[in-house]
């Protein structure tokens, strides 16, 4: 009997998660498929969401999602050595220092050597840098108020507390340490 094969062309953004976890299992049938699900499902979301106000809030604000995280972060945390922002903002301090270049050219970030260590270099928020993220922060909401209305209240907690016990597990702090 020939194995029924599920039509791709009908494979959507959603649909392809039971697909790809179908398929997995039946080629590798030691596959854990609720842990592959929860993966492939919070990376999907993770990456539309990121799109969606990358290209509603960001993108017309002038600058891309790892330029808000660098700006939110100096926003909140204030002055501080670059190696510190891209601990805080999960990136690279190559990703950082490409980055810098970029905001202290659209005169939102300033740099200036460490008083500390003469090696490291300070970053810091200008007037317009700070009034650009305090003025887009409010749309920003707006969109995470948009994707988490799907929730209840306690649902938003539950997973809130979900999230941080992943977070806290010995391969985050694997991922974490290694960076």
């Amino acid at each position: 009997m020939p194995e029924e094969t599920t039509d791709q062309s009908n494979l959507d953004f959603l649909s392809f998660v039971d697909f790809a976890v179908g398929k997995t299992v039946d080629e590798l049938p030691g596959v854990d498929p609720v842990s592959m699900r929860l993966v492939l499902a919070l990376h999907r979301v993770t990456s539309a969401l990121v799109y969606d106000l990358e290209a509603t809030v960001h993108r017309p604000s002038g600058w891309s999602w790892p330029g808000f995280r660098v700006l939110f972060v100096l926003w909140l945390a204030g002055p501080c050595e670059s190696k510190r922002v891209a601990s805080l903002s999960g990136m690279s301090r190559s990703a950082v220092s490409a980055l810098v270049n970029t905001l202290e050219r659209d005169g939102l970030v300033t740099r200036q050597p460490s008083t500390g260590d003469r090696r490291a270099v300070d970053l810091d928020l200008t007037d317009a840098g700070r009034e650009a993220i305090v003025s887009t922060y409010s749309t920003h909401n707006k969109r995470e108020q948009a994707w988490t209305g799907a929730l209840t209240p306690s649902e938003r907690l539950t997973l809130i507390g979900l999230l941080e016990k992943m977070a806290s597990g010995t391969a985050a702090h694997e991922a974490i340490t290694r960076s």
